[in-house]
Parts: C-alpha cells; sequence; structure tokens
C-alpha cells in the first residue's frame, strides 16, 4: 500500500545510548561556493492536483527554495507516484519554487534504474540545479558501493540523458559517517545527515547536538563538497508492532536553527512537510497520503503550521548569512512565533508502550522572535502561570515545566506598558490518561496571533 512509505523512517527504539548537548565550534574551512538554499522534505503519497497547489503555494510564502521529494517506488505502476509528482511538478512550473528527487533506498531501490527514472524529472525547468547540474538526494544508500552508484546511476545519467547530477545523498548509514565518506565516495558532491536532526534515543532528557554535523561540514569542505544539514522538531510515531517512539522535541527545532546559523551549512533541509507518520510534519498532510493506516490517530486535528511563523524568519536570516539567533526578526515591528505542548501527561499508563519515553519531559514550550527588548513572555498550564521569561531581542526559546491537566495552555508576550501584544491559547486540553488505545505524544502546536 503506498501510504505506508511513512512508516520507515527514524532511528528504531533498539538505540540507547544519549548525547549530551554540545554547542559545536563553526568551522574554519573554506566553503564551497553556492546559494545557500532551504528545502523541506516532501513524503510522496496519494494526492490531487489542487492539493500539490497548496503545498506549493504555502512553501513559497514561508520561504522555502523547494521540496526534496521522497520517492520510495520508482515502479510505472505505481501511478499513485507518478500523479504527485506530475501534480507537484506542475504546480511549481514557472515559479521560483524548485523540486528535485531524494530516493528512498531504505525501500531497496534498485540503482540501475534511477536513472531511467530522474530523467523526465530532471529536465523540466522545476527541478533544482546547482551549476547546472540536477540536484539528487536520498534516504540511506551508504552500504552501497561507490562503484556501483557510479556505474548504475552516475554514468548512466550522464550518459544516455546527458544530465549530470549533483549527488548530496544521505549517507549516515555508511560505517563510520562522516569519517572517510568522501574518500569512499569519490562520486559524492556532499551529504545529507538525517539522524543528526534529533538527539540520539535515550531514556533521560537530553537536548540535540551538532557534532556530527560540524564533523560532517569540516569533512566536505575539506573535500570541495558541500553538506546540507537537517532540522525537525521531534519524532513521534505510533504503529504498534515495536514503531512506537518518540525522541526529544520540547525545543529541538530552535536548538538546530542556533546550531545552523552558528555552523553555516551549504543547504538546510526541514524534516518534514509533511510526514503525518512521525509527526514532524510543519505544514499540511493530505488524507489521502496517511489512508489505510492509523497515522490519523494522532495526527488528525493536531495542526503544526504554527511553527512556520518561527521557520519563516529563521529561513530569511539564514540567508542573510546570520550567525546567531538573535539576529532573526520578525517579518514586521510585531512579535510572531508559536508554542507546542503534549496533550497527555507522560504519567500516563500507556507511556511504557512507547520506546525512550524517559526521555520526555511535561512542558510548555516555546519559540517567540520578538523585534526588540521590553518584551516579557508569560507562559501558562491549566490557566495558571508557570513561567516568566524577559525576552531578548531575536529568537527566544524555552521549556517550561509544570505542564498541567485541564485547559487553559496559553503563552502572552507583554510590552513594556503591560500590554499583551501577542498571544496563542491551545486548543486542546491536557489529559492524564488516554481516553482510547492509542497514547497520544504529538504535539498541540499554536502560532501566535
Amino acid at each position: 500500500m503506498e501510504q505506508l512509505q511513512w512508516l520507515t523512517k527514524g532511528l528504531g527504539p533498539t538505540t540507547t545510548a544519549t548525547m549530551t548537548s554540545v554547542k559545536s565550534t563553526a568551522t574554519t574551512a573554506t566553503q564551497p561556493s553556492s546559494t545557500k538554499a532551504v528545502f523541506a522534505h516532501y513524503m510522496v503519497g496519494s494526492m490531487t492536483s489542487e492539493q500539490a497547489v497548496i503545498d506549493v503555494k504555502d512553501a513559497m510564502n514561508a520561504g522555502f527554495d523547494g521540496f526534496a521529494l521522497n520517492t520510495h517506488t520508482i515502479s510505472a505502476s505505481d501511478t499513485w507516484n507518478i500523479n504527485a509528482l506530475n501534480y507537484l511538478f506542475a504546480a511549481a512550473s514557472g515559479t521560483s519554487f524548485k523540486l528535485f528527487v531524494s530516493f528512498d533506498m531504505s525501500w531497496g531501490l534498485d540503482v540501475t534504474k534511477l536513472a531511467d527514472f530522474l530523467a523526465p524529472y530532471a529536465t523540466q525547468d522545476a527541478y533544482y540545479k546547482v551549476n547546472g547540474q540536477a540536484f539528487v538526494s536520498t534516504f540511506t544508500g551508504g552500504t552501497i558501493s561507490n562503484a556501483q552508484w557510479d556505474s548504475g546511476f552516475i554514468q548512466p545519467l550522464t550518459s544516455t540523458y546527458g544530465i549530470k547530477p549533483f549527488f548530496v545523498p544521505d549517507f549516515d548509514d555508511f560505517s563510520g559517517y562522516p569519517n572517510g565518506v568522501f574518500s569512499a565516495y569519490p562520486i559524492l558532491n556532499g551529504v545529507f545527515s538525517w539522524e543528526t536532526a534529533w538527539p540520539s534515543p535515550g531514556t533521560t532528557p537530553t537536548n540535540v547536538t551538532s557534532q556530527v554535523d560540524s564533523a560532517a561540514l569540516q569533512q566536505a569542505h575539506a573535500a570541495g563538497k558541500v553538506y546540507m544539514m537537517p532540522m525537525s522538531p521531534l519524532q513521534f510515531k505510533y504503529m504498534g508492532s515495536g514503531q512506537n517512539w518518540y525522541r526529544i522535541g520540547e525545543v529541538n527545532l530552535p536548538e538546530r536553527m542556533a546550531q545552523a546559523l552558528q555552523l553555516q551549512p551549504d543547504f538546510v533541509e526541514i524534516i518534514t512537510w509533511n510526514d503525518a507518520g512521525e509527526s514532524h510534519y510543519v505544514g499540511d498532510f493530505w488524507q489521502e497520503q496517511i489512508a489505510g493506516s492509523n497515522i490519523g490517530n494522532y495526527a488528525n486535528g493536531y495542526d503544526h503550521k504554527g511553527w512556520l511563523q518561527v521557520i519563516a524568519p529563521f529561513i530569511k536570516a539564514y540567508k542573510a548569512g546570520a550567525t546567531s539567533i538573535s539576529q532573526i526578526v520578525p517579518p514586521s515591528s510585531k512579535p510572531v512565533g508559536a508554542f507546542w505542548y503534549r496533550t497527555l501527561l507522560t504519567t500516563a499508563s500507556c507511556s511504557s508502550s512507547i520506546s525512550n519515553y524517559q526521555s520526555a519531559r511535561d512542558a510548555t514550550n516555546f519559540a517567540v522572535i520578538l523585534p526588540s527588548t521590553g518584551y516579557t513572555i508569560k507562559v501558562y498550564s491549566n490557566s495558571k502561570l508557570i513561567g516568566s521569561y524577559v525576552g531578548q531581542k531575536g529568537l527566544n526559546y524555552n521549556s517550561v515545566s509544570g505542564l498541567a491537566v485541564g485547559s487553559g495552555q496559553m503563552i502572552q508576550i507583554i510590552d513594556d506598558s503591560n500590554n499583551i501584544v501577542a498571544s496563542a491559547t491551545g486548543t486542546k486540553s491536557v489529559l492524564a490518561e488516554s481516553p482510547n488505545a492509542t497514547c497520544n505524544w504529538n504535539y498541540e502546536v499554536v502560532g501566535l496571533s
């Protein structure tokens, strides 16, 4: 069933290592010449042409440069996939928004058949190119040798179709990644990481680290290549059969923003635009894309587009060369941002059914971008004040403990005259126990208004 492509991403529950949050020092290696761009990872699934237009317009409005189209099938008989790709390319045609294919190699795709599949798309005006080369990425594939990639994909694409790829795959399944990846794969134009978007799975709360990103970036630049850095809010999946897991998301998104501005990668990829299966969507997901699964049990009714209020100013700051979150500014004189919380306490009796459940905190989390100093950020749960913070210019974020059963989850932005200039109120109450068979740790996300 085509929709079940959504169920394979991320690291499973067997890994128990944890990482300590480390603020990496930016590399001093010479950065290759490239145009900074920010993409959103897009899970290709059944959809309509109208939905493709909505997705492209929404992503453009948020400042994204394009979608990385996660494609897990290259079979001509999977017409749903071909139709979706055609809809998306048609929606992007004639605009500044571009698309590129990210082959999902975890589905066992045949390397020797990728060039034939890619060629009709890589020649379209909406396909993303770097110096005339068609940008191509993957999810995994680092266990396939350089020779196989070269003879099976790179050479046929070039010789048969005259298309030279700009190959930036996710090879963090390569043994020892990122060490040695560029010597092992001379074909690479760069690398993309997937797993570094979140902390390693574990049983204690820990923030994300940029240590692997820093090493990958330095090695890429030393080899004259590029690095595409991942960024994501969280991972939460509740699919049963060993597919119930959580990877910490309290302040993962703003933490990664700070790291990206410090490291200055060549490209950034947000994971994801529409992957409801792992709960890290920042745009719409469509019912056609999750039909036949139980994803809707924890994703339906949980809108995450409030995160775009934070992502859009980050994109602008990143492209402008900002190196600190203090340089992220709102689009006008009014604060923007979002807050998010889980609607089920970690003490719920079902929590132990979620791998890594011990790493979660009962907290209300926020990311607010202020135009200047002089503001106070107030956080409420169950209509009670649980935190008050003096705001600084730029991006402010925190995870505030004290999430309580009941309604009244809210943040307020107060100016120096004690006026409420922006606020956001949750639409969902917090529960002590799950009312059904789904232990739902998806986030309620609300943007400021």
